[in-house]
């Protein structure tokens, strides 16, 4: 095992292809301004580094990078890589992660706009992330004790499970397909918007016109706060505890909570076989 320890590097590709290796307390930045400083490295773990240089992990597979600080310079890191690991690290480069596979995030720190587009085989645990765009058509993530600040995340997204997590989004969800979200915060505008196969259990849902144009929604044992205009056109099973503000135009299933300030059955396009219900007797918070 190849070990490169103490040094700057600042050239262009300064470890091309390095296999097999141990990189240790090293700086990427410099004058010279190099690009891509360990594209197409192999079977590498990188610690305690700083980098300030564009694209220094593309095409990498095998890596292990701790205990890192990538800074605003390190324009779009990790591309086109595989089989990676971040741990206790921070990256602040925008366009992080895009077409990777089977990579984890382990109690990082991340601000990157554009984080994780059209990914497979993700694990976030642990982590925080500030992300405009976040996880753009991606497929198979695993969530757990993520807080995340963004606006439009998870589109066109497939086959996710998220838990323990605290979420102040805009527009969530739309176009997803087989996503599972419990004990989950979950604040934004226009969530789940033409999803598909969604399942909420023991979530809060805060804001403005969540769920609509839906397919098979699920919600069990959440509480919705803010939220007007919900569930049109969608159809879904929900329980509720505590109160929807409005209900309009659900198209099919069942929606049961504690109180509907308002529901709205007018103005269709759809035939709405919903059946809404309040209980007696509401459920203890």
């Amino acid at each position: 095992m190849k070990i490169v320890e103490n040094l700057t590097f600042d050239a262009e590709r300064a470890l091309y292809n390095l296999i097999d290796a141990t990189v240790l307390n090293c700086t990427f930045a410099g004058r010279a301004d190099g690009e891509s400083a360990l594209k197409e490295a192999q079977n590498i773990t990188v610690e305690n580094c700083r980098f300030s240089l564009r694209y220094p992990f593309w095409h990498v597979s095998n890596f292990k990078l701790r205990n890192c600080i990538l800074d605003e310079g390190v324009r779009a890191p990790i591309w086109y890589s595989k089989n990676g690991e971040i741990i206790d690290s921070e990256i602040n480069g925008v366009k992080c992660l895009r077409e990777c596979d089977n990579i984890a995030v382990i109690g990082s720190k991340l601000n990157s706009d554009e984080f994780g587009w059209r990914c497979r085989d993700i694990y976030i645990k642990d982590s925080e992330i500030a992300s405009s765009y976040l996880f753009f058509q991606c497929k198979n993530l695993e969530i757990d004790n993520l807080k995340m600040e963004g606006k439009y995340s998870f589109q066109y997204t497939e086959n996710v499970k998220i838990t323990n997590s605290d979420f102040n989004t805009k527009d969530a969800f739309w176009h997803c397909n087989n996503v599972t979200v419990e004990n989950t915060i979950l604040r934004g505008e226009y969530i789940g918007w033409y999803s598909k196969n969604i399942t909420l259990k023991n979530c809060k849902i805060i804001g403005t016109q969540p769920f609509c144009y839906a397919e098979n929604l699920t919600l069990i044992n959440c509480t919705m706060e803010q939220t007007d205009l919900a569930f049109e056109y969608s159809s879904v099973s929900a329980e509720v505890k505590g109160e929807i503000l409005s209900v309009k135009n659900p198209k099919s299933g069942k929606i049961t909570a504690d109180k509907i300030g308002e529901i709205i059955l007018e103005d269709s396009i759809y035939e709405n076989n919903c059946e809404i219900i309040t209980r007696k007797q509401p459920i203890n918070a």
